[in-house]
């Protein structure tokens, strides 16, 4: 299964809990469990786990990887995102989370975020589950 993502900031990051979870049952029984594999084609995004209770902490996420590293710092690359690149190989392409009982085994505050470097775009997530 294929998500789709629009963002429409240049940094931000989307909560797709709820939709990676939809897929999840869509592939899954309830008695089932597996695997979930998510996967971002994209150079200059990423995908994560963190604390989805609080929207502050996506949000000091972003600001923090932006004074990481700021869009303008004397790169070499061409087309000028390269903070969005380095951005993406640092949070990463990929999550795998189990799946019990045909739900995604997450803590209590943890959610999945798409994490959007080079915005805004309409992104596309890749969702594969594996039921054992």
């Amino acid at each position: 299964m294929i998500l789709t993502v629009k963002t429409t900031r240049r940094t931000q990051l989307v909560d797709i809990t709820s939709e990676v979870q939809q897929a999840v049952a869509s592939a899954v029984s309830p008695k089932e469990g597996g695997w979930c594999l998510l996967y971002v084609p994209h150079t200059t995004a990423a995908v994560t786990i963190n604390e989805s209770a609080d929207p502050a902490v996506r949000a000091d996420i972003a600001d923090a990887l932006d004074r990481l590293i700021p869009w303008e710092a004397g790169y070499r690359h061409l087309e000028g995102n390269s903070a969005a690149h380095i951005k993406s190989t640092l949070v990463g392409a990929s999550e795998t989370v189990a799946i019990e009982k045909g739900r995604l085994v997450l803590g209590t505050w943890q959610g999945i975020f798409f994490c959007e470097f080079d915005g805004p775009r309409t992104r596309k997530i890749h969702v594969h589950v594996y039921g054992k």
